[in-house]
C-alpha cells in the first residue's frame, strides 16, 4: 500500500520493555477517506486495539481490527451493512528490506517478517491493511436471492443456429 489515509505512527524507541498497548479510532474525515479507498459506501466505525512486544531490534504487534461498513448488496442493489472483525499478528524486523514495486507476488508464511523502517510501524497503515482484507467483496443482504429470468420452453435456445447449420453439413463432417 502507498500512502494510508489512516496514520498512526508508533517508534520501537516507544515501546517500554514490558510493551505497549494501544487503542486507535478512526475519525470521521479519515474513515470517509479509508471508505473511498475500499470502495465502500460508508464506513461509519472503525477501531484497533494492539499490544506491541519487543523483539531485540524488531516488534511483535498483535491485534485486532473492528469496523461497521456500509455496502450495496450485489442481489437487490439495497444498502446493507456489514461488520468487519480482523485478528493481526505480525512481527516486524528492520533487517528485512521492503520488496521492490515490481517483485513479483509471492505466497507468505506465518513466520514472514515484516520490513521495518526507520524505527516505526504505521499502526493506522496496518489496521487499514486488515480491514480492507476484511471486506465482503460480495455483501448480500441475509434474506436475498438470486432468481434467473425464466426462459421460455418453446422459444429458441442459444444454440439454435449451431444446430442449423450442423444440420446443413454433408455426413461425416460434424
Amino acid at each position: 500500500m502507498d500512502k494510508s489515509p489512516w496514520s498512526v505512527p508508533v517508534s520501537v524507541d516507544d515501546i517500554p520493555d514490558s510493551g505497549r498497548h494501544m487503542e486507535i479510532e478512526a475519525p470521521e474525515t479519515t474513515r470517509a477517506a479509508v471508505a473511498e479507498l475500499a470502495g465502500v459506501r460508508e464506513l461509519p466505525h472503525l477501531t484497533a486495539t494492539f499490544d506491541l512486544t519487543k523483539m531485540g531490534a524488531g516488534v511483535h504487534a498483535v491485534g485486532h481490527v473492528s469496523a461497521r461498513v456500509g455496502q450495496t448488496c450485489v442481489v437487490t442493489l439495497d444498502p446493507v451493512e456489514n461488520r468487519v472483525e480482523e485478528a493481526i499478528d505480525l512481527r516486524f524486523s528492520p533487517h528485512v528490506m521492503p520488496p521492490a514495486v515490481d517483485a513479483p507476488k509471492v505466497a507468505r508464511t506465518e513466520e514472514d517478517l515484516e520490513p521495518l523502517v526507520g524505527g516505526v510501524i504505521d499502526l493506522g497503515a496496518v489496521a487499514t491493511e486488515f480491514l480492507l482484507l476484511g471486506i465482503d467483496p460480495y455483501p448480500r443482504k441475509p434474506d436475498a436471492a438470486f432468481t434467473p429470468p425464466a426462459r421460455e420452453a418453446d422459444g429458441p435456445h442459444p444454440f439454435a443456429a449451431l444446430e442449423t447449420l450442423k444440420k446443413r453439413l454433408p455426413d461425416g463432417q460434424h
